[in-house]
């Protein structure tokens, strides 16, 4: 049996949040769609205090950004952005070229070819998201994006020098200091200094998922990535102090991220629950993940691993964490998920910073339809054939006509045949869609 010790906002309460959400970026990006660069500035200066003589930084502000940081800083940026480098290559290298001969004289194939341009979109908000930098940026590269541009706020009123920096080390070619549903629009639609982009990138709040999610079509996107989830797993083999860690960690990204606690074990979740609000007591960044934690956490206890899995997959979580006595259960059963984290050793922030996956992920329940940000996103496979003989074309013609007749397509059918009568020797195709 699954029970709730502890339930967060209703799906009523969360429809009439996202429902003003959407109504305000549609203003929003009909203003920037009819205004241009006077809109985004007057957007800018209401919603950051920030309207620069430009929002494009110059090689020379690039550059005292990425002095502004210690060597040590660098560093640390460079090793994260190698690691991101080398997954994305390695799922470059899975990505291949083919061409086949499916029958005599036909042949099929598809290339990989990157998009042309993208905007990789880095948060700031409470935190300016260095990581994302390399979420986005480093992967766009990898992938051979030929324009890359990356945007992030400014925090307080100033520029982020080693958002900038990642941004600039990860291979941007242009660096704007704009954000929210602002930066996306411009970079997506274009105004009169900012050339727009075919494809639009990253993380961000709920304002700028939805600018994505309403701007889909007219430029392509990687996912609907908005407020971080984060979902624990676990049985009594680990502590509530592992269990509460895990939740605050991701808590404290905003005022509304959920963070759910889900486990076999009463006492656990009891204690967690418990835990929870010792740390909150004294957690520097307790008025945001407090919020969180009233307003979206969860606690749910199952009796059996299959509840276990089948309540994961329910909530189809961006993060999650699984501490059992058998993680692999969970990557061998669990189907909707945006990224796993295996055993008490790892964690989300080694992911969300580090180690080499993708932060940049499903939210929402997107999961059930979709993975995370990766090479693959940035790439289109677009397929070719050929035919080499007479007789394949003669072959391949007298089916297609046939199949053309049965669907009353009449042109369609006769530019198969007119193929057949030039390439069949004068054969008449059978039904013909023309008769």
């Amino acid at each position: 049996m699954i029970r709730h010790l502890k339930t967060g906002r209703t799906a009523e309460q969360s429809a009439q949040d996202a429902a003003k959400v959407r109504d305000t970026v549609a203003g929003i990006l009909a203003d920037i769609g009819n205004h241009g660069d006077a809109a985004v500035r007057e957007l800018s200066q209401r919603f950051d205090q920030w309207a620069p003589e430009s929002f494009r930084l110059s090689e020379a502000e690039i550059d005292a950004c990425v002095r502004a940081l210690t060597p040590g800083q660098l560093d640390d940026i460079r090793f994260a952005q190698a690691q991101i480098r080398r997954f994305a290559q390695v799922h470059k290298e899975a990505l291949r070229d083919v061409e086949v001969e499916t029958l005599p004289g036909v042949v099929l194939g598809h290339r990989n070819m990157p998009v042309e341009s993208v905007a990789c979109y880095v948060p700031g908000g409470k935190f300016p998201l260095v990581a994302s930098a390399h979420m986005g940026v480093v992967t766009a590269k990898v992938a051979g994006v030929p324009r890359i541009a990356a945007s992030s706020p400014p925090v307080g009123g100033r520029v982020m020098p080693a958002v900038v920096a990642a941004m600039h080390l990860g291979g941007a070619d242009e660096i704007y200091t704009l954000g929210g549903v602002q930066a996306i629009g411009a970079l997506a639609l274009g105004t009169q200094s900012i050339p727009p982009v075919t494809m639009v990138v990253g993380p961000g709040n709920a304002f700028v998922a939805d600018a994505k999610r309403q701007l889909f079509g007219r430029v392509g996107i990687d996912l609907i990535a908005g407020p971080s989830e984060t979902l624990v797993i676990a049985d009594d083999s680990v502590d509530a102090e592992l269990c509460e860690t895990d939740l605050l960690g991701q808590a404290e990204h905003g005022y509304n991220t959920p963070a759910i606690l889900l486990t076999n074990s009463e006492a656990l979740a009891r204690a967690t629950i418990a835990e929870v609000e010792r740390l909150l007591a004294i957690l520097p960044t307790a008025a945001t993940a407090g919020v969180s934690w009233r307003d979206y956490g969860e606690v749910i206890v199952c009796d059996t691993l299959d509840e276990m899995v089948s309540e994961a997959d329910r909530i189809a979580s961006e993060h999650v964490q699984v501490m059992t006595r058998d993680p692999d259960h969970f990557l061998k059963h669990m189907k909707n998920y945006g990224a796993l984290f295996l055993g008490a050793r790892t964690n989300v922030a080694y992911g969300d910073k580090v180690i080499g996956t993708n932060h940049t992920l499903p939210t929402g329940k997107a999961a059930r339809y979709t993975g995370g940000l990766w090479v693959g996103k940035f790439i289109k496979t677009c397929t070719y054939q050929k035919v080499l003989t007479d007789e394949a074309s003669a072959l391949v013609g007298r089916y297609c006509s046939r199949l053309c007749a049965l669907e009353g397509m009449v042109a369609h059918g006769e530019q198969t045949n007119i193929r057949v009568r030039r390439y069949g020797h004068a054969e008449v195709p059978y039904a013909s869609a023309a008769a």
